[in-house]
């Protein structure tokens, strides 16, 4: 096939490209709002889980099930999440995304038992499988490329925040009302946000009031922003696949910090609900801190004139090895609160820096294909999401938690293998060929 030659790229900036003053800012913003609530959604049950287990008379193994349910449809439907994103716009997506996952929030609020629960948590799972794929095509269209780690860890530390909010959240509603009234207030607030999208956002720059010449000229090229070719399936995977595995080694981890934590704490030290809470707030608080300095520091290697795809992996590898270090003293029982709420602590905030990498790299690979691409790495998560919880919970039946721990460790090492070696460069052309007109720092590197 003859494609026609790239148009010669703007060159890196030394100095991050501005948000201030700018119509993305406000976009990025409400992405934040969004990333918040969803992970409070998909989150909020882990805090309840105490109560809901001793209401239903849930084993621990049955607990992982129904935290599991979430993401079988969140696996299976990401890379068809992130295509139908592309067709219908991130406008139109993200609302009924939040109205439906709204929708399955509510219904877990009103469950009635085992069955009634997992079906209210495969709903959410389906609905916000397209989410962040959603989300990233919106940000493909209004970030400049020079910023695509800083947007993402932004937007995920706002994810983590809602992690943190949660305990506390589902804590103070248990208190007055029970468990139940947590899910119907998050549930209103999907709902919001979705409206509030809907109303504010448009796909196409172009199409905002209020946009100026010089920032359309900031963001990426039109075709990016406002084509979507075919999807080069051979090449794309062909690029995505290593960071689906390495997706799925910081997946299992972080749905460890997710599910578990709060029972951990729980029954290795005693803790009340409101104790707990407090701990588990402690611990996912890092994790805000890790998002938005592991986007940042890959972009400022990429400002100071190294290649993007030596930037993700730098911090790749450094995200996974250092929770990996401090994992370990929690695979040695009887160690103190303390000593195991330090070490989660530190745990979390390297796993985080690893987040917003994992998700730029679609935006540095597949700027056309963003929601396809970013759909196609999440998928790791997803499985990581579907096996993790449940396999954790019976080894914790069967074993105590240093070999379940064990186990997130040896994930860890294996993934940081594949992100050092693993090479993603940019495809831009409709048949799918690699881009050869774009210097290193902006294709990701050489083969």
């Amino acid at each position: 096939m003859t494609t026609a030659p790239a148009a010669a790229p703007a060159p890196i900036p030394t100095k991050g490209t501005p948000f201030r003053g700018r119509i993305r800012g406000r976009v990025l913003v409400l992405l934040c709002f969004m990333y918040a609530i969803s992970y409070i959604d998909r989150t909020n049950i882990s805090t309840a889980l105490p109560h809901i287990t001793e209401e239903f008379g849930l084993t621990e193994s049955a607990a992982g099930y129904v935290v599991a349910a979430f993401s079988l449809p969140y696996a299976l439907l990401q890379v068809f999440g992130g295509t139908i994103s592309e067709k219908a716009g991130p406008r139109r997506a993200l609302f009924v995304i939040t109205v439906v996952w709204g929708v399955a929030t509510l219904w877990t609020g009103l469950a009635v038992g085992f069955w009634t629960l997992l079906a209210a948590r495969l709903l959410l799972g389906l609905s916000e499988a397209a989410a962040f794929p959603s989300a990233t095509q919106a940000m493909s269209r209004w970030i400049p490329r020079d910023r695509n780690g800083f947007a993402q860890g932004v937007v995920h530390s706002a994810a983590r925040l809602g992690n943190a909010l949660a305990p506390l959240l589902v804590a103070y509603f248990i208190a007055i009302s029970g468990w139940r009234l947590a899910f119907f207030a998050t549930a209103l607030l999907s709902v919001a946000w979705g409206i509030v999208w809907f109303v504010a956002f448009r796909d196409r720059p172009e199409d905002a009031r209020g946009i100026t010449a010089t920032e359309l000229a900031e963001l990426p090229p039109v075709e990016t922003r406002a084509t979507r070719p075919p999807v080069p399936w051979r090449a794309l995977a062909k690029q995505i696949l290593p960071v689906s595995f390495v997706d799925f080694g910081y997946g299992w981890t972080l749905w460890v910090f997710l599910t578990w934590i709060p029972t951990f704490l729980s029954d290795e030290y005693d803790l009340e609900i409101t104790a707990f809470a407090w701990f588990t707030t402690a611990v996912l608080l890092a994790g805000v801190v890790g998002d938005t300095v592991g986007g940042m520091l890959s972009d400022r290697i990429i400002h100071r004139g190294g290649d993007s795809r030596h930037a993700r992996r730098v911090v790749l590898v450094v995200g996974l090895g250092g929770s990996l270090v401090c994992l370990l003293p929690l695979l040695v029982a009887g160690q103190s609160l303390t000593v195991a709420t330090v070490s989660l602590a530190l745990s979390f905030f390297f796993l985080e820096l690893c987040n917003a990498n994992l998700w730029a790299i679609p935006m540095d690979v597949a700027p056309q294909w963003s929601g396809t691409a970013s759909g196609f790495m999440n998928t790791g998560f997803g499985v990581a999401g579907v096996v993790s919880p449940i396999v954790f919970g019976t080894l914790i039946e069967a074993s105590g938690w240093q070999i379940p721990f064990g186990i997130s460790c040896a994930l860890l090492a294996a993934a940081a293998v594949v992100a050092w070696v693993m090479k993603p460069q940019r495809l831009t052309m409709t048949d799918g060929v690699l881009e050869t007109g774009v210097p290193a720092a902006e294709r990701g590197g050489t083969p």
